[in-house]
């Protein structure tokens, strides 16, 4: 049978199903989600976080609003903490805050936004603007969005983690831009986090991106898996093949989201969603068998010649 998006997830996804009860405090507690390591400080995280872009961006509807703190209380359900948006994403981050705040999740979510603005002397009140959106006390982890005014953001985020104001410091390309100014930040600057689009078919990363980052000691974070959902419905119609079971891939997301944590450089993936069953889909894929190197280049060569 084809499995998609939309077919049930079988085996692997009941056994995440059956691993959230009713906790003594009237919270779903969740078996732990697989852990990655920070590489600065050795903090583990679950490896498969959030992402908001374009399906947090909802405005005020309130229909809208409430399904999207329905997507992040099956996120926190599952042991997701990662939550990742931007002030580029429109009104992702209100969401994000209305969300938390119907949940009561402000003070255990791994906060994580950036800094967007070409003004040098605007990043520091941006960051408390989003800081209130999200009503959180403290971000984890703030990035400097797609590496635009840097050199100073990057100045007020090490400014902030010395203060005590930020626990990681950041920065953030997507869609393959500015790779070669991007490797000489990393070359030339103390970061805690890289954030790089890459998934079973944009590769490129994997030439310089990734093997710099390991030998720096500096976390990945993926954007975009998925390319935005379009990877997912090309793939939609395609048989899944039978190398998917030994890996525990019961959808081709669940393949796709294997074989990017499985690169031993990869920290975290943050796929984004409008759907709680898809949330639960993202998140099994952390769990079970992960592809080895040779399995890697057979995924991929699959793929490829879809």
């Amino acid at each position: 049978m084809t499995m998609t998006r939309r077919t049930v997830l079988g085996a692997s996804l009941a056994a995440s199903t059956m691993a959230v009860v009713p906790s003594p405090l009237g919270r779903v507690q969740a078996k732990p989600l697989p852990t990655r390591m920070i590489p600065s400080t050795g903090e583990a995280i679950p490896a498969v976080g959030l992402g908001t872009w374009i399906t947090f961006n909802v405005g005020d509807d309130p229909v809208l609003r409430d399904e999207c703190a329905e997507v992040m209380a099956a996120f926190f359900e599952g042991g997701g903490t990662m939550i990742d948006s931007s002030p580029m994403y429109g009104s992702s981050q209100p969401v994000v805050g209305y969300g938390l705040e119907k949940l009561g999740r402000r003070d255990d979510v791994f906060a994580t936004d950036k800094v967007w603005t070409s003004s040098a002397g605007d990043g520091a009140a941006q960051i408390e603007q989003s800081r209130r959106y999200w009503g959180v006390p403290a971000f984890k982890l703030m990035q400097v969005h797609n590496l635009l005014a840097w050199e100073p953001h990057l100045k007020t985020l090490q400014e902030m983690k010395a203060a005590g104001e930020l626990r990681y410091v950041g920065i953030t390309t997507s869609e393959g831009r500015r790779h070669d100014l991007f490797e000489e930040v990393m070359r030339t600057q103390p970061l805690d986090f890289i954030q790089v689009s890459y998934n079973i078919v944009d590769r490129e990363v994997e030439e310089r991106i990734l093997p710099l980052a390991r030998e720096r000691g500096i976390g990945v974070i993926v954007n975009r898996p998925f390319q935005q959902g379009y990877l997912t419905e090309r793939l939609a119609g395609e048989p899944l093949p039978d190398w998917a079971a030994a890996i525990g891939a019961a959808s081709w997301a669940q393949v796709i989201l294997k074989f990017i944590l499985s690169h031993p450089a990869v920290t975290v993936a943050i796929p984004a969603t409008t759907r709680v069953d898809h949330i639960r889909e993202n998140l099994a894929a952390a769990d079970g068998p992960m592809p080895d190197e040779a399995m890697r280049q057979k995924m991929a060569a699959y793929v490829a010649d879809l």
